[in-house]
């Protein structure tokens, strides 16, 4: 009998030790984002990329930082790089003890899709699917990226379907595994030229599947002492306005004129775009040779000592503060707190028609909205036009791939096969609906 206590109560801290099982998951639901108890969830974010492998392996590194950005205000962090084959649990779990969200990118250096001369083939398949496979375990993973800043300069608007392609073959994968509906989207390089196109392509089109579930923007245009219309945010927000799913600036903080204000944050949170946007993420947490740091690790050493200080930084260590910049950035987030709107006040209306698929343009867009997308294995055809296929055909475009379904081989070696993977999908679907 005691055996049994000694194993039930072993049971429950076992379980209670694993604290993403009871944080409240994301979703997207129209243009907005809640969290399942039903609230609008606001991204209060902070980029964080400690290093160029993966920042959510080292436990206690992740606890000192979560407690950091806790006193900070963040609830979300936007991690560039990680390594798919590694347990991340420790991190996901500290970091969803402070009340933080992931958003995380698919791709990495090897496998972006490259802007001028695009692809999406099945080992670009393979290593976003195994990123997904990993941080669909964790209930504070709010979203996933198939790409950023794929199109830098107006001309590069050729790879746009490529990055639509991917959104389509994720989406198709992560269904058949019966994961939780993670949203999934792409963070774009803010280029005047592609505005609105862009956005509105991404999410255009009469095919759910093969629409992306939200769209962000790198956004360096409110430096300094600016304003709402001085900066351009007001046109950002009259492009957003009436978007059929979720927006959110994916990075905003100039580093010149010094001190970093951020003063922009009162209007994404404010009333001028609250109602539409979703919140934004910070560039970014650690100092290193760009400057952008809100945090540092100590002084600068000597990288031929310490081969894990990149440039000199350090990596690691006890986040000390940049100030004014850290001090600057809370102040702004302290007192901008939107409620938003209750899901079940919201779901009702949440029906809101897709914009109309842009045409291209001499000169500037050059894809036509409507044309069909990319079958994976499909290269650039630099002699596309507009008026028709964008890229050498070698089959149907319309639908994703076999083996985005599970219905073909992969190669790369990262998926789980037969029995495990049925396990798992009624595993997780047990969990989902619980």
């Amino acid at each position: 009998m005691l055996n049994l206590v000694i194993l039930h109560i072993l049971a429950i801290l076992t379980a209670a030790t694993h604290v993403t099982a009871a944080t409240p998951t994301v979703s997207a639901v129209g243009s907005k984002f809640f969290t399942s108890d039903g609230n609008q969830f606001y991204i209060k974010g902070i980029a964080y990329q400690l290093n160029s492998t993966d920042p959510l392996i080292d436990t206690d590194q992740c606890k000192r930082d979560a407690k950091q950005m806790q006193d900070l205000g963040a609830n979300v962090i936007r991690v560039y790089h990680v390594d798919p084959t590694v347990d991340h649990t420790g991190c996901m779990d500290a970091f969803a003890s402070a009340g933080i969200y992931l958003f995380v990118d698919l791709d990495d250096f090897p496998t972006q899709i490259q802007p001028t001369t695009p692809s999406w083939n099945q080992s670009q398949l393979t290593a976003f699917s195994a990123v997904l496979d990993e941080f669909q375990k964790y209930d504070n993973t709010a979203g996933v990226f198939v790409g950023n800043e794929v199109l830098t300069t107006a001309d590069t608007s050729g790879a746009a379907p490529y990055v639509k392609a991917a959104v389509r073959d994720i989406k198709a994968y992560r269904d058949s595994k019966n994961y939780r509906k993670i949203p999934i989207g792409y963070s774009a390089a803010d280029v005047p030229g592609l505005r609105p196109m862009l956005q509105n392509y991404l999410a255009c089109g009469a095919n759910d599947a093969e629409r992306a579930e939200f769209y962000s923007l790198n956004v360096y245009e409110w430096c300094g002492e600016s304003s709402y219309d001085a900066s351009g945010y007001s046109q950002l927000e009259k492009n957003a306005t009436g978007y059929n799913v979720p927006i959110f600036v994916s990075e905003t903080g100039c580093r010149e004129p010094r001190p970093r204000l951020f003063t922009d944050q009162s209007a994404i949170f404010g009333k001028d775009m609250a109602g539409t946007w979703s919140g934004a993420i910070v560039y970014e947490w650690i100092q290193e040779a760009n400057d952008y740091g809100l945090i540092n690790y100590g002084p600068m050493v000597d990288p031929k000592e310490s081969p894990d200080a990149l440039d000199g930084y350090p990596r690691s260590g006890t986040p000390t503060t940049i100030s004014p910049d850290y001090n600057n950035l809370k102040s702004q987030w302290a007192t901008l707190s939107p409620t938003g709107v209750k899901l079940s006040a919201y779901s009702a209306s949440a029906s809101i028609t897709p914009p109309a698929c842009p045409t291209s343009t001499a000169g500037g867009w050059i894809v036509n909205g409507n044309a069909r997308l990319p079958s994976l294995g499909q290269t650039l055809d630099s002699a596309a036009t507009a008026s028709g296929a964008t890229a050498t055909t070698t089959g149907s475009a319309t639908k994703p791939s076999k083996s985005a379904t599970g219905g073909g081989t992969t190669s790369g070696g990262k998926e789980l096969t037969g029995m495990v993977l049925g396990l798992l999908g009624v595993m997780l679907g047990f969990v989902i609906y619980l």
